[in-house]
């Protein structure tokens, strides 16, 4: 079974910087797809980034371009999510998840078959 985890959070100003990293143990197909996701009290999970395995493809939610960064280390299996400039709205709890099977596009948040537990980011103003 695939088991992800988070480390990374934190708590910094806005305009700070902060790296998440997911340890992902078991294989990592080709065409899966490794995802960011974040939740704040309130409000539904959203997806941050994604990024297909293999191909190196990503996709961003509109509101961290430019600002957020996800790669991943050349085994695969330990993906990142560079964030800089960070502001008040990022504070959430973030997820990674990888969704299995062979993906030409993103999927939705729905197909994601595995989650790690979460990190906490906050950002103060």
């Amino acid at each position: 079974q695939w088991q992800l985890v988070e480390s990374g959070g934190g708590s910094v100003q806005a305009g700070g910087s902060l790296r998440l990293s997911c340890a992902v143990s078991g294989y990592i197909a080709t065409r899966n797809c490794v995802g960011w996701f974040r939740q704040s009290p309130g409000k539904e999970r959203e997806e941050v980034a994604s990024l297909v395995n293999g191909i190196g493809t990503t996709h961003y939610a509109d509101d961290v371009k430019g600002r957020f960064t996800i790669g991943q280390n050349l085994t695969g299996r330990t993906v990142y999510l560079q964030m800089n400039s960070l502001k008040p709205e990022d504070t959430a709890m973030y997820y990674c998840a990888l969704a299995r099977g062979s993906w030409y596009s993103f999927p939705p948040l729905d197909k994601y078959n595995s989650w790690g537990q979460g990190t906490q980011v906050t950002v103060s103003s």
